[in-house]
């Protein structure tokens, strides 16, 4: 299979689809890698890496897309990328589409095989290609979270672990996935008084024997929330329906229960966030305030440290993207349950029915 590799162009994305090994892996299998000039520079991957695994070096974007039957990345396809993608293509990235429909629309006009990272999902319900991310995520939401709480960046100036005579900071983590629980662990490390929250029993049970002593675990209902928020520091939205748009948990009116400079962190932002006032933000524009709460939405977190991430990512794609290129994507999707929980829209067709709910679009379930 000729498979392309493109650049990342979202704003500060510098994670890459493959890191050279796993372009060695396939190159190994007989498959055809070009990878578009430079994409692995902002995760550390010099284009000679690449050329030493057998990979070719494509000069532009253009040109990656043209020659390509099967495109890996990482993030969701820009505007200026929708006009490269072809028909019967198949794109193997993370998508998120119930958070964006114009994405939707585009995806759907360029009979494309849109196969996401975010819902290939196993029997016992993870997501496999989601975790690395969602790890990386969940810590980074803990430092990005202590940073902003400074005094000079717009937070309340509270230390996260406080010192001997002074409280340590609140943390609410809302979700206990595994962003929550990779948050609960870096916030309980830094010494901060850590609540996190789920709907789920057993997860709370699990939680609470493997969680150290200051994480507390509670049922997430409305009035244990509005009790909480009202001294929280430091808030971290981590809800994930898979491929569905997150619930809003916390909405605009609760903000005025929160004390200035609170800091939220809405991670759920790549599937509409679970705060209401949440909106995509950038690494470069990273925050806004509304009723002085400061709120920190960045769209691709992981992005922020491409060399961890790119490895991570790589780890736990490759198996699938084997499968994919030696198999072609309808074997593949028929041989792994898994995989074909990826299919969100083929040729034109939404077969997801979470994305087809998010826009009222029509659903054809895959056969």
């Amino acid at each position: 299979m000729i498979i392309g590799v493109p650049k990342e162009i979202k704003n500060n994305e510098n994670r890459v689809g493959l890191t050279p090994a796993g372009a060695l892996a396939l190159t190994s299998r007989g498959h055809e890698l070009h990878i578009q000039k430079g994409a692995g520079i902002g995760s550390g991957f010099l284009d000679n890496d690449y050329v030493e695994v057998g990979c070719k070096i494509s000069p532009t974007i253009e040109s990656t897309y043209d020659i390509a039957e099967m495109i890996i990345k990482v993030k969701e396809p820009i505007e200026k990328e929708y006009g490269l993608i072809k028909k019967d293509q198949l794109l193997f990235t993370y998508f998120h589409f119930a958070s964006y429909e114009p994405l939707t629309k585009a995806m759907l006009k360029s009979g494309a095989v849109c196969l996401s990272y975010e819902t290939v999902q196993l029997t016992d319900g993870s997501l496999p290609l989601l975790v690395p991310m969602s790890e990386v995520a969940g810590r980074m939401s803990i430092q990005e979270g202590a940073k902003y709480l400074e005094k000079p960046m717009g937070g309340k100036g509270v230390l996260l672990g406080g010192v001997p005579g002074v409280e340590p900071a609140n943390v609410i983590i809302i979700g206990g996935g595994i962003v929550g629980t990779q948050a609960a662990k870096m916030a309980a490390g830094l010494g901060a008084n850590v609540t996190i929250l789920d709907i789920n029993l057993d997860r709370l049970r699990y939680l609470s024997e493997i969680l150290p002593a200051n994480v507390n675990t509670l049922y997430s209902d409305q009035h244990n929330i509005n009790r909480l928020i009202k001294s929280a520091d430091l808030i971290v939205g981590a809800v994930l329906i898979p491929g569905a748009k997150a619930p809003k948990i916390i909405s605009k009116e609760m903000l005025k229960q929160m004390e200035p400079g609170t800091v939220v962190v809405d991670v759920a932002v790549d599937q509409g966030g679970c705060i209401e006032t949440c909106k995509p933000t950038t690494h470069e524009n990273p925050t806004y305030v509304i009723d002085d709460v400061l709120h920190y939405c960045v769209a691709n977190m992981p992005g922020a440290v491409p060399r961890t991430s790119t490895f991570a990512l790589t780890n736990a794609t490759l198996k699938y993207a084997i499968q994919l290129a030696d198999k072609g994507w309808e074997q593949a999707c028929g041989d792994d349950p898994a995989l074909r929980l990826g299919l969100n829209i083929v040729k034109g067709k939404v077969v997801y029915e979470a994305i087809a709910d998010a826009f009222d679009l029509d659903y054809e379930p895959l056969h």
